[in-house]
């Protein structure tokens, strides 16, 4: 099967945008939280490795799925193989 330039610039641009997500994810995940306790200041009453283990690691989650959502959506449309208003 012969890909065109087309469909290999779509999946770069998807992989890249995958690639950079990944990385603030492991950032988040592990890099922020193995340091945390370094990082003794408080953030809202609370100490700051706790805010990021209970509640600021799982806002960034929740960004990172919605830009992802947005940002295939709006490949999608722009490389024309978005599922369109289907009923």
């Amino acid at each position: 099967m012969q890909v065109s330039q087309e469909h290999r610039e779509y999946w770069r641009r998807n992989l890249r945008v995958t690639a950079v997500l990944l990385a603030i994810w492991f950032v988040v995940s592990f890099v922020l939280t193995y340091f945390a306790r370094e990082l003794s200041f408080n953030f809202f009453g609370w100490p700051f490795s706790f805010y990021m283990a209970a509640q600021g690691a799982l806002i960034v989650y929740l960004l990172i799925i919605w830009y992802y959502a947005r940002h295939m959506d709006r490949l999608d449309h722009e490389f024309g193989v978005d599922e369109g208003d289907e009923q």
